[in-house]
């Protein structure tokens, strides 16, 4: 078990986070990122134990950051009881909070295609794509009560770990907000986990020029394109002097993260090219972000 990390929590009252999510969707990879901060996990614990296990990591001697414990909805002892667990638990000073993982129904498909694993939600022989829309309405008070919901459907493990070190060291200092700005096409619908969500469709869409469609955003030729477009450097200034106002304003609500979607068609083209500009406005104001591209492969 790794030691270090950041100590959250007093002998009393030990962090914890609850880590759930769609099956597939990462969750296991969240939980050893967590071990590495220095969090004492426990994957699959029935809840009704919860309390006694926080208890007993307050109690230790051990430099935990704080306990981490991984739940799904197979644990059948779980979703009836978790308001009564969680509202115990916050009687006694601790606060839950929710990593919630997800990904579209289309990928979690294809990861259990690949991996030619049953779905553990399935039973009586029913198709991968039931398995999942169950779980996903076993999940859905939870998810509504998640402190961070994390889309894995184009993130790469080494991603979802810098996404959950950022959100696990901002939420405990609040001294950082971590800034992620996600490029995405509206035809294969809006990503999850989104704090603001702004639609670029009004630029000239370059898939259009023969020439320009097989390229991406990442392409010099492509980003010329865009950014020579009258509304272009306007759109990037206007939102920047708005996220200038808002950013430091959500820091001191102690939010750790904000992500902002900026939506294109197919997410190929124009969003990539608008979310980098975006970045190094807000650069250029002190302001670290990262640039995430949800659909640009597709």
């Amino acid at each position: 078990m790794a030691n270090g990390g950041e100590n959250r929590g007093t002998a009393a009252a030990p962090r914890l986070i609850i880590v759930t999510g769609a099956a597939g969707s990462g969750r296991a990879s969240a939980m050893r990122v967590l071990e590495d901060l220095g969090f004492y996990c426990v994957d699959n614990l029935p809840v009704g134990l919860a309390p006694t296990v926080v208890k007993l990591v307050g109690e230790s001697r051990k430099d935990f950051a704080g306990l981490a414990l991984g739940i799904d909805p197979r644990e059948k002892l779980f979703f009836p009881q978790w308001p009564a667990i969680f509202a115990e638990l916050e009687r006694e000073g601790i606060r839950p909070e929710i990593l919630f993982l997800d990904a579209s129904d289309e990928v979690l498909t294809r990861r259990y295609s690949e991996s030619r694993r049953p779905h553990p939600m399935g039973h009586g022989g029913i198709s991968v794509a039931e398995s999942i829309r169950e779980e996903r309405q076993a999940l859905a008070e939870m998810r509504e009560r998640a402190s961070r919901i994390i889309d894995t459907t184009a993130t790469t493990i080494h991603e979802l770990r810098e996404i959950v070190t950022a959100w696990v060291k901002g939420a405990a200092t609040g001294e950082r907000m971590a800034l992620a700005i996600v490029s995405f096409g509206y035809k294969y619908g809006i990503p999850v986990g989104l704090d603001l969500m702004l639609d670029v469709r009004f630029i000239p869409n370059p898939f259009f020029v023969p020439e320009l469609r097989p390229l991406t955003g990442l392409d010099r030729r492509v980003h010329q394109y865009v950014m020579n477009q009258p509304d272009s450097q306007r759109f990037i200034d206007e939102v920047g002097r708005l996220l200038e106002m808002l950013i430091p304003l959500y820091r001191r609500e102690g939010k750790s993260y904000l992500t902002i979607g900026l939506g294109c068609t197919g997410g190929r083209h124009r969003s990539p090219v608008l979310a980098r500009a975006l970045r190094e406005r807000l650069s250029a104001s002190g302001f670290d972000a990262e640039v995430r591209d949800h659909d640009i492969a597709r």
